[in-house]
């Protein structure tokens, strides 16, 4: 069974203001995600260290370069919400 995944209103609006490079490649984790749960096999994904259940994956190197965060929110019904996606610059960690 996959995994709903919700994507808050304040990060469905930064997507909006992304390259269409980044759109995409954000598209393709959001897949990944959905199809493989929290835990992805990308080369910078990571957990976050001090939080629960909170990942992050950069989706594109260089400068600049740009991350997504999300979170479980419920494992029993494999819940899962988008926070952040943008530079890492201002990423929330």
């Amino acid at each position: 069974m996959d995994w709903t995944v919700n994507i808050t209103k304040k990060c469905s609006k930064k997507f909006r203001l992304l390259p269409s490079e980044i759109q995409f490649q954000f598209s393709i984790l959001l897949k990944d995600l959905i199809h493989s749960g929290p835990i992805v096999k990308w080369k910078n994904f990571g957990k976050l260290k001090g939080l629960t259940d909170t990942y992050h994956c950069h989706i594109k190197k260089g400068k600049p370069s740009y991350v997504v965060v999300w979170e479980v929110r419920n494992k029993t019904i494999k819940l899962m919400e988008v926070t952040y996606v943008g530079t890492h610059e201002k990423a929330p960690y």
